[in-house]
Parts: structure tokens; sequence; C-alpha cells
């Protein structure tokens, strides 16, 4: 099945070895018989949360992204802090962090495949819906506003092509969906 466009993928080294992501180069035997430079920029992965309150709210993040050099609006989320870290934990803790919030009721959405073309990033996404606020614990880099508002407000911001953001964009449609069933 898919013979006529699997590559076979060899010699595999890194290339760069970052805080964030190491990049690697392998080489990959076309369908062709040709031979390709695959450079791979290889995340350990993420976590994100959609939390929804009983009134239908949504609560997002504001914050500075220096790869657009600009402010976005996002659900909260966070790299994994260590490799196979449990992607549940992970949205909890994000949660917990950036909104203060933790929650009772926990449903994983998908698992998104951020930029397949050049990137190994996949962002476990989950609804988190009864809601109990606490306190924010930001990590020392971390600069954010928290912004509540309808669901269905942030699902239009999301058509009229305000929000940008792939994870958010993907969660909040899913949440949506699946609340209105």
């Amino acid at each position: 099945m898919y013979e006529d466009i699997l590559e076979k993928l060899s010699d595999r080294r890194r290339v760069f070895d970052g805080a964030i992501i190491h990049v690697d180069h392998m080489t990959a035997l076309l369908p062709n018989g040709k031979t390709a430079l695959r450079e791979v920029a290889v995340h350990m992965g993420a976590s994100a949360v959609v939390p929804v309150d009983e009134e239908g709210n949504v609560y997002l993040v504001r914050q500075f992204r220096a790869p657009l050099e600009k402010v976005t609006l996002e659900i909260p989320a966070g790299k994994l802090d260590h490799p196979g870290e449990n992607r549940l934990e992970a949205a909890q803790r994000e949660l917990r962090e950036e909104t203060g919030f933790s929650a009772d009721s926990w449903k994983k959405l998908t698992d998104l495949a951020t930029t397949p073309g050049f990137c190994s990033e996949v962002i476990s996404i989950y609804l988190a819906r009864s809601l109990h606020s606490g306190k924010t614990d930001f990590d020392e880099d971390e600069f954010l506003n928290l912004v509540k508002m309808p669901l269905s407000q942030a699902v239009d911001q999301v058509m009229a092509g305000e929000i940008c953001d792939s994870k958010t964009i993907c969660g909040l449609l899913m949440a949506q969906r699946l609340i209105q069933a």
C-alpha cells in the first residue's frame, strides 16, 4: 500500500542541537530511484487545551511570538518537559500555569502534526470542562494576557482569519463541534 509514493530514509545525522529543536539531515531514496535531502526539525512535542466553562466561554492567551514578530491569540499550550511525558498531564500543567484553572472533565480532541513537511512536532489537543479557578504559575520567560470570550466568538475570529495559530484553529473548531453535538 502506497509503495508508489513511499520514500526509504537512511543516513540520519544531527546537524544542529538546539534548546527547543534539533535539526537532522536524512537521505531519502525516492520512488523513481533518485535521492533527495530531507531536513527535519526534531521537536519533542507539546500539549494544548481548549478550556470551556459552563457558560460557553473559552479562555485564550494573548502572547508575543518572536518567529511571527507579533502578538497572537492562542489556546493554552506548552512543550513537553521530557521525552515520554504523559501528554494529558502536560495539558493539565499548562492549563494551570497559563490560566490558573484546573478541570474535572478532559476529552482528547486530536494529535495535530503542525508542519509535517519539515518538522516532527505533534501537539495533543484536549477539551477541558468543569473548570475551577486557581493561581497562574507562568514560566520565567512567559508573559501572557488571559482572554475570556464566548466560544462562538472565538470561532468567528477563526473564520474571519483573525486567529492564525494552527493548534488554536483546530482546537476551537473541534471543541465547538463536540460541544454542539
